[in-house]
């Protein structure tokens, strides 16, 4: 079989399936938003070490090394720049005048995995990346599930929210700025926030 099947890349294949059922739950019923949000933020989980996985592998042969990015890079096109479209697209973003920045959103997803792939390929270095350059995808995974955590409390407005952080996220993905990659201490605290916003948007619907 073509591809590669081994450990290195299981948690993108895990990060991709969550990334594909958020976006089915969406579709099928609004009322399945929570879900697909908690899909968004355990592909973002995966996301952030899978990397670190596939770097333990110390005999990676430059195709599985391509193979990896380009796989890393695709699987995060679904989950940080299709899957947050469609959530905006349930929660009320069918209209005419907000349509565009659905479609805009992963199209700017798009472009900034497509520029990051062509500078690893020109990079053609071992050494780590230390930083970003445009807003990293993957930062969807815990700006989304922040802002539905004010879905409760704004009621029918709140579309217009989540319409403005998707219209400016989607323009940071394609602004030229360098982003600091982050640590170790930096990932365990993104952790610590994503379960607070968990914790946060239960307690909202349980009492609102």
């Amino acid at each position: 079989m073509i591809g590669v099947y081994d450990y290195t890349v299981l948690l993108t294949y895990l990060g991709f399936a969550s990334g594909l059922t958020g976006i089915l739950l969406a579709i099928k019923d609004p009322k399945h938003l929570l879900p697909a949000i908690i899909c968004l933020m355990f592909s973002g989980l995966c996301d952030m070490f899978d990397g670190k996985v596939a770097r333990t592998k110390k005999r990676r042969t430059e195709e599985e090394k391509h193979f990896g990015i380009q796989l890393d890079s695709l699987s995060d096109l679904v989950c940080f720049g299709v899957l947050p479209a469609v959530i905006g697209y349930r929660l009320g973003m069918d209209k005419c005048y907000l349509l565009p920045i659905v479609i805009l959103y992963p199209i700017a997803a798009l472009i900034r995995l497509a520029y990051f792939n062509v500078l690893e390929i020109l990079r053609n270095s071992s050494t780590p990346v230390k930083e970003y350059i445009g807003l990293p995808v993957t930062s969807a995974a815990l700006i989304f599930p922040a802002l539905y955590i004010f879905r409760k409390i704004m009621g029918c407005s709140f579309v217009y929210l989540y319409a403005a952080a998707l219209l400016i996220v989607g323009i940071l993905f394609i602004t030229k700025f360098k982003v600091k990659k982050p640590q170790m201490k930096t990932m365990i605290l993104f952790i610590i926030i994503g379960v607070i916003e968990v914790l946060l948007i239960i307690t909202v619907r349980k009492f609102l």
